[in-house]
């Protein structure tokens, strides 16, 4: 029986990969991902951790004249601020919109406020909440 040789003939493929530069590879490669993982990490935080007051409607009532909403406000204690609600009518025109203030030193409100429509609302939409 004859055997054969596993191995390459030395110049036949061109050069041997250097052990050198695969590692520089793996470090630069390694402190990139490190870097990014930070960078979305901090964006992340902050995009969570800077709403100071939030907010969600429980519930909502219509008549022809006003739109009764229950919110449920969460706040940092001593922070004041304020939440803009609006109603649309059926057919998608604004109907109404008002900021409703909170402060105080609750972490927790619930509240039921009236916004008054010019017409007959069919919605209660949370455009957002401010800290001032």
């Amino acid at each position: 029986m004859s055997t054969v040789s596993t191995r390459a003939p030395e110049g036949r493929y061109g050069r041997t990969s250097d052990a050198r530069s695969d590692r520089t590879l793996k470090v630069v490669g390694s402190v990139l991902g490190a870097a990014l993982l930070v960078v979305v990490g901090w964006f992340g935080y902050h995009y969570v951790a800077g709403t100071a007051i939030s907010a969600q409607v429980i519930t909502f009532r219509t008549t022809d004249e006003a739109v009764r909403v229950h919110l449920e406000v969460h706040k940092d204690a001593g922070t004041a601020g304020y939440c803009t609600i609006r109603s649309q009518a059926a057919d998608g025109s604004e109907v109404g919109r008002a900021d409703f203030r909170f402060s105080g030193s609750d972490t927790r409100i619930d509240k039921v406020v009236t916004l008054r429509t010019t017409s007959r609302g069919t919605t209660a939409e949370l455009l957002g909440c401010h800290a001032d």
